[in-house]
Formats: structure tokens, sequence, C-alpha cells
């Protein structure tokens, strides 16, 4: 009985640790993002679009990178937002229900490249790409670093996990508030130092920072689980 009860408690640490918990936060935040832009393609009607590069949104709104650049294969805006909210939210439901299986990585990024393809935008992307790492780090065995250790720096972004998750979730929510605030204009200057870009560093800094608290936490808790069996 003993024996079961610990398999099933180490089944569900398992099914509800850091690593499976932004795996699918993230995926489900990239369909959401994904049906949005694909809703300001449909509002663009039933016409081709110049370019395969197009901007989801006919008009601008007041945060970086309001014109939520995209890129389609289908040469329809209207056919091109079904296809990428019908993508979006295949990727909520597999995020949601699906992620930690054997094959949770390797069909989200399909469905990734498939978002990208038809409309889905650039953003996504990066949310995607943390988010099929994750998922495909779920269940590997994970060596915490013992050089690290001594700093706790291991401990200390294990911790951290779930604000830096939190503060990478409410970074776009917080730029267009604040966008909304100060009336923000795009900054279109093809340079590093462009504002949608200065903004969105940050951002980036954020999502690799969720991926390594979410290794170390997923880290530190194989090294408790190994010290626990050891003890026992």
């Amino acid at each position: 009985m003993h024996r079961a009860n610990a398999k099933n408690n180490e089944s569900l640490s398992k099914e509800r640790n850091a690593l499976g918990w932004t795996a699918a936060v993230y995926g489900i935040y990239a369909g959401m993002l994904g049906v949005e832009h694909g809703f300001f393609e449909t509002l663009q009607g039933n016409r081709a679009p110049a370019h395969v590069r197009i901007f989801a949104a006919s008009w601008e709104l007041p945060f970086p990178f309001g014109h939520e650049p995209a890129m389609t294969l289908i040469p329809n805006y209207m056919a091109t937002g079904i296809a990428a909210m019908l993508c979006g939210l295949a990727i909520c439901v597999w995020s949601s229900r699906f992620m930690r299986g054997k094959r949770g990585a390797a069909v989200l990024a399909l469905l990734s490249v498939v978002l990208l393809l038809v409309g889905g935008g650039f953003g996504p992307i990066s949310l995607l790409i943390v988010s099929c790492i994750a998922a495909s780090c779920i269940g590997m065995p994970l060596k915490k670093r013992q050089s690290l250790s001594p700093f706790g720096l291991v401990h200390a972004l294990a911790r951290a996990w779930p604000w830096i998750l939190l503060a990478s979730l409410l970074w776009v929510p917080l730029e267009f508030a604040f966008g909304q605030f100060f009336h923000l204009q795009n900054d279109h200057r093809q340079s590093l130092s462009n504002l949608n870009l200065l903004l969105s560093y940050p951002m980036l800094c954020l999502f690799v920072l969720t991926l390594a608290s979410s290794l170390a936490q997923e880290a530190e808790r194989q090294s408790f689980s190994k010290n626990a069996k050891g003890g026992g």
C-alpha cells in the first residue's frame, strides 16, 4: 500500500511540476495570441494581401508592434484569419490536455510551424519555442550542477519560478495599459534601438528565465526525490 501511494504521489508530481506548467501555460498563451491575430485578420475581409508578410491589424494598437506583424501562405485575409484561429485553438487544447504525453513537444512544434505560416503572428513563436523545450524536458533526468549549488543559484531560480512566470505573462498586458495611458506611437525605425524592440527585450529575457527556473525546480525535485528514496 505504501509503495502504491508513493508511486501515485510521484506520478502526480510529474504531472504538476514546473516544466509541465510552463509548457502548458505558454502553449495556451501562444494559442490565444494566435486566435487574436486571426480575429484581426478576418476583420480585413475577403481580399488578398499584397505580400506574404502582413499586418494582422489594419490599424495600430497602442503597444509595441501594435500592427500585429505576421506572415501567411494563404492569399486571402479572411481564410488566413479563420486558419489562424483554428490553429490557435488547437494549440490551446493540445497544451492544456496532451502536452505531457510522449508526443507533446513534437505535435506542438508542428502546430507552431502551421500557426506561423497561416497568420498566427511572429510574437507567439518565442512562447512556443520555450513551451516546446519545456515539454521535451518533462520526465528527463536532470542533474543539479554542484558548481552552482554553493552560491544558491539553482535554489534561488527554483524558488523564483512562479514569480518569473507571472511577470512574463503580465508583460504584454502591462505594455498595452501603459501604451493606452501614454498614447504610445510605434517606432518604425529599422534598428536595434527601435522602441518596439527595446520594450520586447525584457519580455524575451523573462521567457528564458522562466525556462531556466522551471528546469532548476525540476532538478531540485528530482534531487530531493532521489535522496528521499536513498534515505528510505
